[in-house]
């Protein structure tokens, strides 16, 4: 895949290992998230990510992300997507729960770490890990819950990506997308580009919310606490989407 702000831990806002909290990593603009650099002038999103992903042994907590946790607890297991999986935090949460997971990542380097973690557990059996680029890759619409946590890149439209979280959801499936607001942003990011962030509003428009097959369950905006680079408290703001697809 080609973007995602966390690998299964927290996002951008939450500070990476060295604040304890973060679990994949992809921002934009070549500049900084937490500390960490994105390469745009890489040739492509392999190249980009993998080398955000060599600058340190690991980059996120491993922690699943908040918004994950508390739309997906009590949904029932089946087959999951989990698109831009990074060091794999979410995915494994959701093998903890029960679900059969396809794990999905443009970073081979950031795959490699996320199995190695998940061969230390009794569930790592549960996740298929998949090298794949969402700018050329369009899954088939079989999975029981698609889970988009703040997948957001330079490389890649939000409303791109948004369609194809959409279109893997299978009927009688739930889609999960949680990204960055564009208003939202603690006072430390350097994010300038509000172009890479989606309002609930914006979304509901991209992924035409208001027809067949959506039944919207959540479509909101959620503060949620962070701590900076420097340790800092602040907070961020979250859209959130929860959305089932009709049978």
């Amino acid at each position: 895949m080609t973007e995602k702000t966390h690998d299964g831990g927290t996002p951008l806002s939450e500070q990476p290992t060295s604040a304890g909290t973060h679990r994949h990593g992809h921002q934009h603009e070549g500049a900084q998230q937490g500390g960490l650099n994105l390469h745009e002038d890489a040739d492509n999103a392999v190249d980009m990510w993998d080398g955000m992903y060599r600058e340190r042994t690991k980059v996120w907590s491993g922690n699943p992300n908040p918004q994950l946790v508390a739309e997906a607890k009590d949904l029932k297991p089946g087959r999951a997507l989990d698109l831009g999986c990074g060091e794999g935090g979410d995915a494994l949460w959701l093998a903890q729960q029960g679900w059969t997971v396809t794990a999905v990542d443009v970073s081979a380097v950031a795959l490699e770490r996320a199995a190695a973690h998940a061969a230390e557990t009794s569930h790592g059996d549960r996740i298929t890990w998949q090298q794949q680029d969402l700018t050329e890759w369009t899954p088939e619409p079989v999975f029981d819950l698609v889970s988009a946590q703040f997948l957001h890149s330079p490389l890649l439209p939000w409303r791109d990506s948004a369609l194809k979280a959409a279109a893997a959801v299978a009927p009688g499936g739930t889609l999960l997308i949680v990204g960055h607001h564009p208003h939202g942003l603690p006072s430390w990011s350097h994010h300038h580009d509000s172009g890479m962030f989606f309002t609930p509003e914006q979304l509901a428009g991209a992924l035409r919310l208001d027809r067949e097959p959506w039944f919207v369950n959540v479509l909101t905006d959620r503060e949620r606490s962070v701590v900076g680079p420097d340790g800092e408290s602040g907070t961020t703001l979250d859209t959130v989407l929860r959305a089932a697809k009709h049978a």
